[in-house]
């Protein structure tokens, strides 16, 4: 679900950015606008990412979701509880695992980032980006007031510092460090002073503008933990049934953990419902998961 006005800065890499488009795709994955529950059905059966625009989240009382994923990261509930699913997993600072979720994400940089807790909740927010690429304050860009904000620049431009990137109700906005310009608000959106509207990457990497980044591949990654893990707990609940995997489909998994044992929990399922399976990877695994 999105809001009807999203608030995206990496909006090439985002499927929220189809309630503006109506379609989007990111590394071979295309998401689309849909009007109700019945056209997001249609969509899945394509085996498309459906987005509706839903703020409040009503349509999970027609869905009765088996599963709940807060990623808002607003760095506090804003409404979120433990009864909304039979697993609710939220992102970052802002939950209590056991309290209003039943699994947190960690989401600062750093050695926890994508671990799961099940007790607790994740680092509180430092109010300090991380560091990339020797930037870490400099490389965020914020309205310098409240107003609506116009761009004069693209995400995958090299900008430098100084350099004009748009306006905020006639403000300028100005590039506080060299690199590219990974992330940009898009035009015609309202902001509030202060608010993140951008995001400079001093690395200079283009590519990076367009595909999925470290820092969600392990949240991701930890986000699929936590759903194995509660299946694990559930064996009356078949994965592959839940991901819709058909005969002969070719599934790829990519992420920050999690991969192998998703791997051999759809290969066990298949098998055990009399699929023929081909198990491989482009990374090594421990002899003892071979052995499995």
């Amino acid at each position: 679900t999105e809001l009807p006005e999203p608030l995206m800065i990496r909006r090439a890499v985002c499927f929220g950015e189809a309630v503006w488009e109506g379609a989007v795709t990111v590394e071979d994955i295309t998401a689309v606008r849909v009007a109700d529950l019945h056209a997001a059905y249609s969509a899945l059966a394509a085996r498309q990412i459906p987005v509706l625009v839903d703020p409040a989240g009503l349509c999970r009382t027609e869905l009765a979701p088996g599963i709940v994923v807060d990623a808002i990261m607003a760095k506090r509930n804003t409404g979120t509880t433990i009864t909304d699913a039979p697993l609710v997993v939220a992102l970052g600072p802002g939950f209590t695992a056991g309290v209003d979720c039943h699994a947190v994400i960690e989401t600062h940089r750093g050695h926890w980032l994508g671990r799961v807790y099940w007790q607790g909740a994740a680092l509180p927010d430092t109010g300090v980006p991380g560091e990339i690429g020797g930037e870490a304050a400099r490389r965020v860009l914020r309205a310098p007031v409240g107003g609506i904000f116009t761009g004069q620049a693209a995400i995958g431009d090299f900008v430098q510092s100084g350099q004009p990137l748009g306006t905020v109700d006639g403000t300028p906005l100005a590039a506080t460090c060299d690199g590219i310009l990974r992330g940009l608000i898009r035009s015609g959106i309202y902001v509030a002073a202060g608010v993140k509207i951008g995001d400079i990457d001093p690395r200079a990497e283009r590519s990076h503008c367009f595909t999925v980044s470290d820092k969600s591949l392990a949240v991701g990654g930890g986000v699929l933990e936590a759903i194995l893990t509660y299946f694990h707990g559930k064996p009356d609940m078949l994965l592959h049934e839940a991901l819709r995997v058909r005969a002969k489909d070719v599934v790829a998994l990519t992420g920050g953990g999690g991969k192998t044992t998703l791997m051999f929990r759809l290969a066990d399922e298949l098998v055990a419902a009399g699929h023929y399976v081909i198990t491989t990877m482009t990374t090594h695994i421990f002899v003892g998961q071979m052995a499995r």
